[in-house]
C-alpha cells in the first residue's frame, strides 16, 4: 500500500513534498509500521516445551530435597 504523488505542472519540488507527506499521514501507513516496530514475537512451540520440562523437573528436584528434608519452604 504505497502513496504515489506525481508532480503537477508548474509545482515547485517543496509543495510537492508537503503533499507526499500530508498524504502518507492520511494514509496511516506510518502509524501500522511504528506499530509493528515494537511489536514482539510470541515465544514458539519448540521453546515453551523445554521451558515447560525444565520447569517440570526442578519441581520434582525441589519436591525431592524438601521430602528429604534439606531444602526449607
Amino acid at each position: 500500500m504505497g502513496v504515489i504523488v506525481k508532480k503537477k505542472e508548474g509545482e515547485s519540488p517543496n509543495s510537492m513534498v508537503y503533499r507526499f507527506v500530508k498524504k502518507v499521514q492520511q494514509s496511516g501507513v506510518l502509524r501500522e509500521v511504528k506499530g509493528r516496530r515494537f511489536t514482539k514475537r510470541g515465544v514458539n512451540k519448540n521453546k515453551r516445551r523445554l521451558s515447560a520440562i525444565h520447569r517440570a523437573t526442578k519441581r520434582a528436584e525441589l519436591e525431592k530435597t524438601r521430602k528429604m528434608g534439606l531444602a526449607e519452604r
